[in-house]
């Protein structure tokens, strides 16, 4: 059953879509979204099990569609452009897979439809680990993390997440959800391999990361047809907030582009 997100909008304009990746939220976006709002009118949301939108036992990539249909249709957006990250980047491909008319573009950040080694449950675990109900402090469950996560530099991202309750810290994810998931996080549905999606779709890559290797494009074939790659120079897996400029004059080139196929790819 879809669940009813939670989003937060600003501009006005065309509408456009801002689905975070796992572990985020919507307040990962806020700055981009506020680069875009002159333009566009951009909602942000917090998918399933994270931020403040409400948990679910499962969690896949066609329930999440789902979870951003139901919202598209709450807020009676007409086409809207489509962004995601990562996790993201997923369901917005599965949504434009499964209504093709009811997207008008995608912009794909850092992913392709394909599946992946699951190097994240150890986030998960570090997380769950942490004991933070007995945390005194935040820098003390940030210690704590340190020394469980496989890179420390994650930390800073992860304890976005940490929120008081009842005069105790808590994670804001359902993580035991989310870990159950990640077998299906990691891939992609087998359903969708035979849908198309004819509208534009720009991928915007970090040049330091290896999660979109193919920069022809090949990777979203033939589920894709209308394919641009841009590779952002000197960033890594969050493209937006290692090199946001850049970042933002790739979405704003696939926000104001005509409908018209492409196969070219580009690197910044």
């Amino acid at each position: 059953m879809a669940l009813n997100l939670v989003c937060e909008t600003v501009g006005t304009g065309p509408p456009l879509v801002v689905l975070h990746g796992l572990f985020g939220s919507s307040g990962n976006w806020r700055g981009i979204a506020r680069e875009l709002a002159g333009s566009h009118s951009v909602t942000c949301v917090d998918l399933r099990n994270h931020g403040a939108s409400p948990w679910a036992d499962s969690m896949d990539y066609l329930e999440m569609a789902d979870d951003v249909l139901q919202l598209i249709e709450r807020l009676g957006l007409d086409r809207p452009a489509v962004m995601g990250h990562s996790m993201g980047g997923k369901t917005a491909m599965a949504l434009a897979l499964r209504h093709p008319g009811l997207v008008s573009r995608l912009i794909v950040v850092d992913i392709a439809p394909l599946s992946y080694a699951d190097t994240l449950t150890p986030f998960a675990e570090a997380m769950r680990g942490a004991d933070v109900f007995a945390a005194a402090s935040r820098t003390e469950v940030q210690r704590r993390l340190q020394q469980r996560v496989p890179d420390p530099g994650v930390v800073p991202f992860l304890m976005q997440n940490l929120v008081t309750r009842n005069d105790h810290f808590d994670w804001r994810l359902n993580l035991m959800g989310i870990s159950a998931a990640m077998p299906a996080l990691c891939s992609f549905p087998s359903a969708l391999l035979g849908a198309r999606f004819a509208g534009p779709l720009k991928v915007i890559a970090g040049a330091n990361s290896d999660y979109v290797t193919l920069r022809d494009g090949e990777s979203f074939w033939p589920m894709f047809t209308d394919i641009e790659v841009d590779v952002i120079e000197d960033a890594g897996h969050w493209v937006h907030a290692d090199q946001p400029a850049a970042f933002l004059a790739s979405v704003r080139q696939a926000l104001s582009r005509d409908a018209e196929p492409s196969t070219a790819s580009r690197t910044h």
